[in-house]
């Protein structure tokens, strides 16, 4: 059984940053996919950024040149650098990771963007 926790999510002002953080625990396999996605009151969840275990990464257009997705293997650990937060930014994100044909979530950990 795999678990991700996700941390890092607070409140910040326009133009500022945070770095969330997740880590996961269990049977992790060397092939996956793993990714950030956030969903904001009355939306649905969208992806964010994605990685895989081979480093391949890819953004959606809103995020591209602010955030950053990056993982640390020995730590089991994935992150998501937020620079120039905008309040549009607002949500709750989440981990995922994909290993084969199983499929996990954390719990999410709230971003606020406000003045």
């Amino acid at each position: 059984q795999v678990q991700l926790v996700e941390s890092g999510g607070g409140m910040v002002q326009p133009g500022g940053s945070l770095r969330l953080s997740c880590v996961a625990s269990g049977s992790i396999f060397s092939k996956n996919v793993m990714g950030w996605y956030r969903q904001a009151p009355g939306k649905q969840r969208e992806l964010v950024a994605g990685i895989t275990s081979g480093g391949a990464t890819n953004y959606v257009d809103f995020v591209k040149g602010r955030f950053t997705i990056s993982i640390d293997n020995a730590k089991n650990t994935l992150y998501l650098q937020m620079n120039s937060l905008k309040p549009e930014d607002t949500a709750v994100y989440f981990c995922r990771l994909i290993v084969g044909l199983s499929d996990y979530w954390g719990q999410g950990t709230q971003v606020t963007v406000s003045s």
